[in-house]
């Protein structure tokens, strides 16, 4: 029997639960991997500590993330504090000989995001980032048809992440909207995730251009006393400040393999809530996929009998991890599922010895595209990604 992971968090707000939570399901839908312990908690907040000991179930709890890293019970740590502790905390918790699962963005910038997976690299650590959408098993479905070659010569791929978390223009301001704390606005935010998977599904991006815009150039501060608006749809009501970051961008792009297509994001939008997914074409088929209808798949194919058209393929046994979670077809999966594969892959890192993507290098990359839309937003012009 496996030796227990013995887990560290970073972050006792909404995707510090879930994390746990998900960590915690491991043994319904993998009772093939060792059942995780939970350690020790911190959070800036000491007010959290009922919810990490009671409610998360961790055994200690500080307000110092520092006796996280250092705790020597500690084998790996979930990082999911906001975007400008992650560069401190996980190269600490490398240095430590610490396992991470970092959520993204893992740095606030190309430069950050390269240092924290170079430290793991160094420390041979198992790393996960939180590049869920990799682990929905109609996306998986989805790449075993393009690499059998199903679509043929891939031609054009889309790609969308498109929320509606920013519409308000009453939304408060908080550190998602402040460059020093958050780094970029969707960029890091949604883009990377689409990056991630287009890159995932269709190969390497070879070259760029891109636009950026902020729809409320202003948001209020939160009420007094209504705490940080560190929510997503935090209501505000204290003095106007401005927005440092984008709410959205468009960005053109041609593929190693001789595709073209885009990739666009926003937060900021009236209409859609999480219009995440693509649309992939080929010279003998097509896909397309959203998250918000994440169990089902469009595939179109050409029929010798002319019956040429999308047909909908409904997540089933065959598709990924799905039999880890349902029984059958047409019973749905859900977005807290997406955790529980992705500890899964860290979990069963650690006790192989082998990653198992998305890791670090994968963020590395990601990163490196969006950088390359910085670039391109800055010169105007085309920019070969590095």
């Amino acid at each position: 029997m496996s030796s227990p992971v013995r887990m560290g968090l970073v972050g006792v707000g909404w995707m510090g639960h879930l994390h746990t939570r998900a960590l915690r399901r491991l043994r319904d839908h993998y009772p093939d991997l060792p059942e995780p312990q939970f350690v020790i908690a911190a959070d800036s907040l000491a007010g959290q500590e009922a919810e990490a000991r009671s409610r998360l179930g961790y055994e200690q709890f500080s307000t110092d993330w520092r006796e996280v890293v250092s705790h020597p019970d500690v084998t790996a740590i979930s990082v999911t504090a906001p975007n400008q502790m992650h560069a401190e905390v996980c190269i600490a918790a490398a240095r430590a000989g610490k396992h991470i699962w970092g959520e993204k963005p893992l740095g606030r910038d190309a430069h950050e995001t390269a240092a924290i997976a170079a430290a793991a690299r160094k420390h041979d650590v198992r790393t996960i980032v939180g590049f869920n959408y990799r682990h929905v098993p109609l996306v998986q479905h989805a790449r075993s048809l393009i690499e059998a070659g199903e679509l043929g010569r891939l031609t054009r791929v889309r790609g969308t992440f498109l929320a509606d978390y920013a519409a308000d223009a009453a939304g408060a301001f908080s550190w998602r909207f402040e460059r020093a704390k958050a780094g970029s606005g969707v960029l890091g935010d949604l883009m990377c995730h689409v990056v991630d998977l287009l890159e995932h599904l269709a190969g390497p991006v070879h070259s760029l251009v891109a636009q950026d815009s902020i729809t409320h150039t202003h948001r209020p501060l939160p009420t007094a006393g209504a705490g940080t608006g560190a929510s997503h749809f935090a209501a505000g009501g204290g003095d106007l400040v401005p927005v440092e970051n984008e709410d959205h961008v468009n960005c053109l792009a041609r593929f190693d393999n001789g595709a073209t297509g885009s990739l666009e994001v926003g937060r900021a939008l009236v209409g859609p809530h999480v219009s995440m997914g693509f649309e992939i074409h080929g010279t003998a088929g097509a896909l397309a996929w959203n998250f918000e209808r994440m169990n089902e798949l469009r595939f179109y194919t050409r029929h010798p009998s002319g019956g040429d058209g999308f047909s909908t393929v409904f997540a089933a046994a065959a598709h990924g991890d799905f039999s880890r979670f349902q029984p059958g077809t047409g019973i749905p999966m859900g977005y807290d599922d997406l955790k529980v594969i992705e500890a899964s892959r860290l979990v069963g890192s650690i006790v192989d010895g082998h990653p198992y993507g998305p890791t670090f290098d994968d963020a590395e990359r990601a990163t490196a595209v969006v950088a390359g839309m910085e670039a391109s937003m800055r010169s105007g012009a085309w920019e070969h990604v590095l």
